[in-house]
C-alpha cells in the first residue's frame, strides 16, 4: 500500500470520526437533521456556504481551462466574490430571517402549495445531476492517482458522502465541511507558494506563460472585449446562483441574524483569496511542464484536467498527492453531502409529510427514518449518474458543468432570486417562468447558438472565443428574456384574487425583515461545536505531523511541519475556548441583546 493510499484511509477515517462526533447534535430532532436547528457559529456556516461553490471541478475542469487558457477562467470565481458581496450586504441575514427548515417551505409561503410541489420536483433531480458532475470530476482524477476503476472510485466516495450526511445530517455536513475547508486551504496555500518559487514570481508567471496569459495565438481581435464582457455576464450570474432560495440553506443553519451575515463575510474572504492562489499551480505546470498534456494519456482529451496531479508529482515532496486528493474529496464531498442533506429535507418536509402522510402522526423520530431513507436512496442515484457521466466524451469537464450550470439550473434560479424582492407577481409566475427558461435554453442551444451571435455580430471567433461567446449568451438570454417574462407577469398580478395568499405572502415580507436573536441556551451549543471541532482538528494535526518522517529534500519536511503546527495550533486554540464559559457581565449583555 502506498503513502497516498495510507493518507486517504486517514482522511476517510477522520470524516467518520466527525459525523459519529455529531451525531447526537443530528438526530435530536428533524429540524436539527436538516438544518442544525439553525444553532450554528458563523465561521462554520461561513464555510460550508464556500465549500459548496467549491468541487473537484475547481482542481480538475477548471485547472485544465486555466493551463490551456490563462486568465478567462478567473471571470467565474471572481463572480462568486461578488455574489458573496451581496450575500453579505442583504441576502443573508434575508435567508435565515425566512425562519424555515428546508428551501421549498420558503418557497411555499412566497409562491404558495403548487410551486413548492413543483420546485420539489425540479430541485432533487437537478441537484443529483449536479452532484453526478462533481463526483465524476473527482473520479476522473483519482483514476489517474490510485490506478483504480472509475466505477470503484465513484462508490467508494459515494459511500463516505452517504454516511457523513446519514449519520449526523446537517451537523455532521456542515462540520464536515469546515474541516475540508481547512484540507482545501492548506493544500491550495502551499502548492501555490511553492509554484510561484519554481517559476520565479508572479511576473514571470504573467509573461512566459506559453499561450499568452490574457491574449494568446488563437485569438481573434475581439478577445479583450470579449474577456471584460465575460467579467460582467459571469458576475451577474453568480449573485443569482449564490442568493435564490434554492441555495438559501447554507444559511438557513446560522444561529442568528447577525451570523448569517458573518458567515457570507467569511466565505466571502475566503472565495476572494482562493480566488487568487487556486490557479497559481496550472499556470505554472503550463511554463514548467511543456508535456503536461501527454502525462497522463489515459484521462483521453480530459488529459489537461489532471495539471494539479502533474504539479503535486513533479514538483512538491512526497505525500502531497495524498493530501491534494484528500483536497479533491474534500470539495467533492462538501457539495454532495450538502446536496443529499437539503433533497432529504425538501423530499419530507415538502412531499412525504403533507402529501403521503397528511393524516398520520408527524413525530420527530418518524420524520427522521424518513429523512435517512431518502438520504440514501439519492446517494445512490448521484453515483449512477455519475457512471453515466463517465461514458459522456463530448464536452470537457469544465464545458460539461457550464453548461449543466448556465441551461438546466438558469431558468429555475431566476424566480426564485427575483422573488426575493419583486412582490407584485401572481403565484404562478415561479413556475411558468421555469418552463419558459427551458424553452429558452432549447433555443439558445439548437436554434440560435453562439456561433449564429457571432455571425450576427460579423465576428470570425477561434475556439477559444467561442466557448467566451456561448457561455455570455446563455446567461444574457435567461437575464433578458427568463428574467423579463417574470418581469411582465407583474402585469397579471391581482391581489383581490386571493386575499388570504396575499395575507400569507405579505407575512413572508414581513417576516423576512425581523431579525433572529439566539435562543438562551445557544451558548451550551456555542462551545460543543469548538469542542468537537478543535479536537478533530488537533487530530488532524497530528496526522499531517507524521509526514515529516517521509523520506524527503529538508525543505518538504519543513513544509509539512508548518503545515501540522498551524492545524494544531488552530485546533487548540477553539479547543481552549470551548471551556470558557460566559462572564456575568457577557450573560446581561447577551440577555439585553436578545429584548
Amino acid at each position: 500500500m502506498d503513502l497516498n493510499t495510507i493518507v486517504m484511509i486517514g482522511y476517510f477515517i477522520l470524516m467518520i470520526i466527525i459525523s459519529y462526533a455529531f451525531k447526537k447534535m443530528g438526530t435530536g430532532s428533524s429540524s436539527h437533521y436538516f438544518r442544525g436547528g439553525g444553532r450554528m457559529l458563523w465561521w462554520m456556516v461561513g464555510a460550508t456556504a464556500f465549500m459548496v461553490q467549491f468541487s473537484a471541478w475547481t482542481f480538475t475542469g477548471a485547472a485544465g481551462q486555466a493551463y490551456r487558457y490563462g486568465f478567462n477562467v478567473i471571470t467565474v470565481f471572481l463572480g462568486n466574490v461578488f455574489g458573496y458581496i451581496m450575500a453579505w450586504y442583504w441576502f443573508a441575514t434575508r435567508f435565515r430571517q425566512m425562519r424555515v427548515d428546508t428551501p421549498t417551505e420558503a418557497i411555499s409561503h412566497r409562491f404558495g402549495r403548487v410551486n413548492e410541489q413543483f420546485f420539489t420536483w425540479m430541485l432533487i433531480p437537478l441537484s443529483i445531476l449536479s452532484a453526478g458532475v462533481w463526483l465524476n470530476s473527482l473520479a476522473v482524477f483519482a483514476s489517474a492517482v490510485f490506478k483504480y476503476d472509475v466505477t470503484l472510485t465513484l462508490w467508494i466516495t459515494g459511500i463516505v458522502v452517504l454516511l457523513i450526511s446519514l449519520l449526523s445530517g446537517a451537523w455532521g455536513v456542515v462540520a464536515s465541511d469546515f474541516v475540508q475547508t481547512l484540507v482545501v486551504a492548506l493544500i491550495s496555500v502551499v502548492c501555490a507558494v511553492v509554484a510561484l518559487i519554481k517559476v520565479g514570481g508572479p511576473i514571470n508567471l504573467v509573461t512566459q506563460f506559453p499561450s499568452g496569459f490574457i491574449t494568446g495565438p488563437d485569438v481573434g481581435p475581439h478577445y479583450i472585449s470579449l474577456l471584460f464582457v465575460c467579467f460582467i455576464f459571469f458576475f451577474i450570474k453568480q449573485v443569482q446562483s449564490i442568493n435564490n432560495m434554492q441555495d438559501c440553506y447554507r444559511f438557513l443553519t446560522a444561529k442568528d441574524s447577525l451570523n448569517a451575515k458573518k458567515a457570507a463575510l467569511f466565505a466571502l474572504i475566503l472565495m476572494f483569496f482562493g480566488t487568487l492562489i487556486w490557479f497559481i499551480p496550472p499556470w505554472a505546470v503550463a511554463i514548467l511542464y511543456p508535456d503536461a498534456a501527454s502525462a497522463h494519456p489515459e484521462l483521453g482529451k480530459n488529459a489537461t484536467d489532471a495539471v494539479y496531479l502533474i504539479f503535486a508529482e513533479r514538483a512538491m515532496p512526497v505525500g502531497t498527492v495524498g493530501l491534494l486528493m484528500a483536497g479533491l474529496f474534500s470539495a467533492t464531498m462538501s457539495s454532495m453531502d450538502a446536496a443529499l442533506n437539503r433533497n432529504s429535507g425538501i423530499f419530507v418536509r415538502s412531499f412525504w409529510t403533507p402529501i403521503i402522510n397528511r393524516n398520520q402522526p408527524r413525530s420527530e423520530n418518524y420524520q427522521l427514518r424518513v429523512g435517512q431513507m431518502v438520504c440514501i436512496v439519492n446517494g445512490i442515484l448521484v453515483i449512477l449518474v455519475a457512471q453515466y457521466m463517465h461514458t459522456m466524451q463530448t464536452f470537457s469537464l469544465f464545458d460539461l458543468m457550464i453548461k449543466v450550470g448556465t441551461l438546466l439550473q438558469a431558468p429555475i434560479i431566476v424566480p426564485l432570486f427575483f422573488g426575493m424582492f419583486i412582490r407584485r407577481v401572481p403565484d404562478w409566475s415561479a413556475w411558468v417562468t421555469v418552463l419558459f427558461g427551458l424553452f429558452v435554453s432549447w433555443v439558445i442551444s439548437h436554434w440560435f447558438t453562439a456561433t449564429d451571435v457571432a455571425a450576427l455580430l460579423g465576428m470570425t471567433p477561434t475556439a477559444r472565443e467561442i466557448n467566451d461567446i456561448s457561455a455570455m449568451w446563455n446567461i444574457f438570454s435567461h437575464l433578458v428574456f427568463t428574467g423579463g417574462f417574470f418581469c411582465l407577469t407583474t402585469l397579471f398580478y391581482r391581489p383581490e384574487a386571493s386575499p388570504a395568499r396575499q395575507k400569507e405572502v405579505s407575512s413572508f415580507f414581513a417576516t423576512m425583515e425581523q431579525p433572529v436573536f439566539a435562543e438562551e441556551d445557544q451558548d451550551e451549543f456555542d462551545r460543543m461545536q469548538r469542542d468537537k471541532i478543535g479536537k478533530i482538528s488537533m487530530m488532524m494535526g497530528a496526522g499531517l505531523m507524521l509526514l515529516i518522517l517521509v523520506p524527503n529534500p529538508l525543505w518538504g519536511r519543513l513544509l509539512f511541519l508548518a503545515c501540522a503546527l498551524t492545524i494544531l495550533l488552530f485546533g487548540w486554540v477553539l479547543y481552549r475556548s470551548a471551556s470558557k464559559k460566559p462572564q456575568p457581565a457577557d450573560a446581561a449583555s447577551l440577555a439585553e441583546h436578545r429584548r
